[in-house]
């Protein structure tokens, strides 16, 4: 093993929970903000299904930044670190089926609905939030790839990665 590879595992080791969950919280900070730059930057808009991600990546921020700042004991890891993985999960499940609109035959691909603003204001709010949680036609467009993955896979990478990371927490040292 190479001494910059030890170095950063011995790295890692000394790190508490506290410190993880804050790097988790940080993590999703700039994934929101990378979601902002290639909206307004880029010019690719949202679709429902990329809004409702977003609520996600802020929701599992949430969590870990209210576990970082809170820096409970072994219980209270516990309980954070369940509470992010599940949490990251959810996220994952509404980047799976953002993919799997993505790869539908264009026959069976949603029908495609007006904006979301134009839906918060003159649609029911149950359609609205079925509409974020389905997906919709617009949904399965894809603007964006790198490697071969579209932003939805990558945002998927991304909620697993969040998920092992939280749920490490679980079996770390200072949870007990």
């Amino acid at each position: 093993m190479s001494a910059s590879l030890e170095t950063a595992l011995k790295f890692a080791r000394g790190l508490n929970a506290r410190a993880y969950f804050t790097l988790g919280a940080l993590y999703c900070l700039g994934l929101i903000l990378m979601a902002l730059y290639f909206q307004f930057q880029g010019g690719l808009e949202p679709c429902p299904l990329c809004i409702s991600q977003r609520i996600m990546v802020v929701a599992v921020g949430l969590v870990m930044l209210a576990a970082a700042l809170h820096n409970p004991g072994p219980a209270g890891i516990r309980r954070y670190a369940w509470l992010g993985c599940a949490t990251a999960l959810g996220g994952a499940a509404v980047s799976a089926r953002h993919i799997w609109i993505q790869h539908l035959p264009a026959d069976k691909v949603p029908a495609c609905t007006p904006g979301l603003e134009y839906m918060f204001h003159y649609f029911p709010l149950t359609d609205t939030l079925k509409a974020m949680v389905t997906g919709t036609g617009d949904c399965a467009k894809v603007d964006w790839t790198l490697l071969g993955l579209s932003m939805p896979a990558w945002v998927l990478i991304c909620f697993l990665f969040l998920a092992a990371l939280s749920l490490a927490q679980r079996w770390n040292r200072a949870a007990g």
